[in-house]
């Protein structure tokens, strides 16, 4: 936000009035920072002694010069922080630092980099505009970007002013300076800014913070957590990428912001790699390929969110489907089927109602009133009911037929909650089927279970639905409607290791097989800290170290992530690099102990106690929609011979031709092969060329000589002419191929990362 004349803080006084900001990601201690003097750890243990007053660009100055011209930002005992912090607002209550210098080789100072390339655009659009209204300009995994609430509307022609602008910005070098204030201070000063949507965040979203942080640079000052680079002409490449719209704090129903994607590098030739990157991407866009080529549809008369597979995206799902299930079944995997709706009660003792309402479509009720009192619970959950609207409801109620005896207006909100609760059990509730798990627990509990069926894997092919925000919504890969290739599997305790070790080998199979070799595995573990997750803290140590144990032990790469496990469980997460260096989190595995406890599963075991099982929830492709959404992108449309909707068409040189190539065509069918014939008018260099548009794997051109001969002319999408050969050496050659599910990628790009966002959708 621009600050006037009146409110300029030298920087003396910036370093008088600076006090310790309190918060969770910042590892200060009102003690350490009265020290007069820290000492510095060092990577290699050394200890450095500094006064407290003493910044890490100050210990890198000492090091060398070069060195600090390097420096982006500092690590202290595993946070991030600004290089010119004071050393002893950062101490520990011994007034030890360790401290770590991060240059810009390091991958997180690309992240610091790009957070202070948001404000410098901020900056810019502020200088331009009036009226701007600052929202929040985080990270992104590819760049950043800025919210806005102006009268203005930017757009992508704007961008040359915009960065003209930000190329001044820059080349000033200004640093960017912290400072911190008490609650009201800072208030007050985004108050007297004009900065409403900061007021509204310092009252709310930072209710429980003493003071918060602002960064200034020249006249720009924002509230903000930080770090920043030390002076924005560290920026030595930025790109303004798109402009899209956007919600205050990502409600619908609040106010409308426009926001401006950008990104930045060190440097130049970086940011030129990613930029043809996109454009690699955006060739390669699902969304455009599904349409030309017959894949899929999203009609918004059926729903937005909801894909049409057409005729040739659904030969690859059912190949995708039969590659699977046959693996499945020889691996002793059991086939379920589940409806598509379930009760709310089966869901509230899963936790899966009201723990994950907000993206969950509205329950179905038998009743015409139970809307009603649907709204009427969430408003009191909400705390959001006036007695005004109170009585309405109970009013409307009564219009309907239905009377509240125990419901006293004067009761807290659990009372009342709990006797409108009591009338939806007694009357019918549905929800459209959010997750697989719970009616596979109801299919274990059908039948008395013995430890001799244990393991019990059970899968599925099931349709679940997510009332995702229209906002979010991308073809196939953010979807209301997919379809999981569930399983779960029911274990003892003692056949947890080996079954995880089994799912983890699984994941990886079913990955290669389609050529996906390039992936790491992410450990999903709770946050201690958090409330998010259910369960006896035994259980969760107890299984975060059997999965780490297997995965120790199976070599794979992989790296822990606290806080991003199921709220029932760990998991461990494939992130898959695509052949332009994408990354997407596709297959999943997660450990639940909780569930089985929730819908009080048993078994008897050889001692003829009854015991509770453990549950492995497995995906290897996440969604059949998101995993072939993904391939489509992975093989630009250009789909292996295994997997193509269209493996081999024939090409009859002229009219005289049609009859032998229908006859070779009923070959390669019989033989398996999805196979076409072009019989339409025209030359067969035009059928050729229409095949390859097409992305058809092989062209069997045939004329008099083939048919006399009994041959085909076989022609390669990738590798062109291979010549004349017999029929049935042609099938020989395909069906190897189809066999060994043969992965030739006619295309390969770069490999600068970019991370899509949206998981494995198993998680919930």
């Amino acid at each position: 936000m621009a600050i006037d004349s009146r409110l300029r803080i030298s920087r003396p006084i910036l370093v008088q009035k600076e006090i310790c900001l309190m918060s969770a990601d910042s590892p200060s201690s009102p003690a350490s920072s009265q020290a007069a003097e820290v000492q510095v750890r060092l990577p290699d243990g050394s200890l450095k002694p500094q006064p407290a007053d003493a910044t890490a660009m100050d210990v890198a100055k000492e090091i060398s010069e070069g060195l600090a011209r390097s420096v982006v930002a500092a690590e202290v005992d595993g946070t991030i922080v600004d290089s010119f912090r004071p050393l002893g607002e950062i101490a520990d209550d011994e007034n030890v630092v360790p401290l770590r210098l991060l240059t810009t080789r390091d991958e997180s100072a690309l992240d610091v980099l790009r957070h202070s390339a948001a404000h410098v655009m901020a900056r810019a659009i502020m200088r331009i505009y009036k009226g701007v209204s600052l929202a929040f300009g985080p990270t992104t995994s590819g760049g950043f970007y800025y919210d806005f609430d102006m009268p203005e509307k930017i757009s992508e022609d704007d961008f040359p002013k915009i960065e003209a602008e930000i190329k001044k910005i820059i080349k000033a070098k200004e640093p960017f300076e912290r400072f911190v204030l008490d609650r009201d201070e800072a208030r007050k000063l985004c108050d007297d800014l004009d900065q409403d949507l900061k007021v509204e965040h310092i009252e709310t979203g930072l209710g429980d913070q003493a003071t918060v942080s602002f960064y200034r640079q020249g006249e720009f000052v924002d509230l903000c957590r930080g770090p920043h680079i030390p002076h924005a002409g560290m920026i030595k490449a930025i790109k303004l990428l798109s402009v899209a719209g956007a919600y205050w704090k990502g409600d619908a129903s609040g106010r409308q912001l426009q926001r401006v994607y950008g990104t930045a590098f060190f440097d130049k030739k970086e940011l030129a790699s990613y930029l043809e990157q996109i454009e690699e991407a955006k060739r390669r866009d699902h969304r455009v390929l599904g349409k030309q080529h017959g894949l899929f549809a999203i009609n918004p008369e059926v729903g937005q969110g909801l894909c049409l597979w057409l005729p040739k995206g659904a030969r690859v799902r059912v190949t995708l489907e039969d590659f699977l299930r046959r693996e499945l079944l020889s691996r002793g995997y059991d086939p379920v089927y589940s409806p598509h709706i379930g009760r709310v009660e089966m869901y509230e003792t899963s936790g899966h109602f009201p723990y994950y309402r907000d993206s969950q479509f509205a329950p179905l009720f038998g009743s015409e009133v139970g809307g009603l009192l649907d709204a009427w619970s969430t408003r009191l959950d909400k705390d959001d009911l006036s007695k005004d609207d109170e009585d309405k409801l109970i009013a409307a109620a009564e219009v309907f037929g239905v009377k509240l005896p125990e419901y006293k207006p004067s009761a807290s909100n659990d009372a009342k909650k709990d006797v409108l609760h009591r009338w939806q059990l007694n009357h019918e509730r549905y929800l459209l089927k959010p997750m697989n798990c719970p009616h596979h627990c109801q299919i274990f509990g059908a039948q008395p279970r013995s430890y001799r069926q244990l393991p019990l894997r059970l899968f599925e092919f099931g349709t679940v639905y997510r009332h995702e925000q229209t906002g979010e919504l991308n073809g196939m890969m953010r979807v209301r409607g997919l379809t999981q290739d569930d399983a779960h599997i029911f274990c003892t305790a003692d056949q947890v290791e080996e079954e995880f070790r089994a799912t983890i080998e699984l994941t990886k199979f079913v990955l290669e097989s389609v050529g996906l070799d390039d992936y790491r595995v992410q450990l999903s573990l709770r946050d201690p800290d958090s409330s998010k997750y259910v369960g006896s803290e035994e259980n969760w140590d107890h299984a975060e170290g059997a999965l780490r144990g297997v995965l120790e032990q199976s070599g794979l790469s992989f790296n822990e992530e606290p806080g991003e496990a199921a709220f029932y469980g760990p998991k461990a997460d494939f992130m898959v690099r695509d052949c332009i260096g994408r990354s997407w989190q596709l297959g999943t595995v997660q450990l639940d102990y909780n569930l089985p406890e929730r819908f009080k599963l048993e078994y008897k075991g050889n001692d003829n106690a009854t015991h509770r099982p453990v549950m492995i929830h497995r995906a290897p492709f996440g969604s059949l929609e998101r995993f072939t959404g993904m391939l489509i992108e992975h093989f630009a449309g250009a789909f292996p011979m295994w997997l193509s909707p269209e493996q081999i068409r024939v090409l009859p040189l002229s009219d005289k031709s049609v009859e032998y190539a229908t006859a070779v065509a009923k070959q390669f069918d019989e033989a398996g092969f999805k196979v076409t014939v072009d019989a339409s008018d025209g030359k067969v260099q035009a059928k050729i060329r229409n095949a390859q548009i097409d992305l058809v794997n092989y062209m069997a051109v045939v004329g008099p000589k083939e048919a006399e001969s009994g041959q085909v002319a076989l022609r390669d999408r990738i590798e062109g002419d291979l010549g004349s050969m017999p029929i049935k050496e042609a099938i020989a050659r395909l069906q190897k191929e189809v066999e060994t599910r043969q992965v030739r990628q006619a295309v390969k790009g770069s490999t600068v990362s970019i991370a899509e966002s949206g998981g494995a959708a198993t998680d919930y």
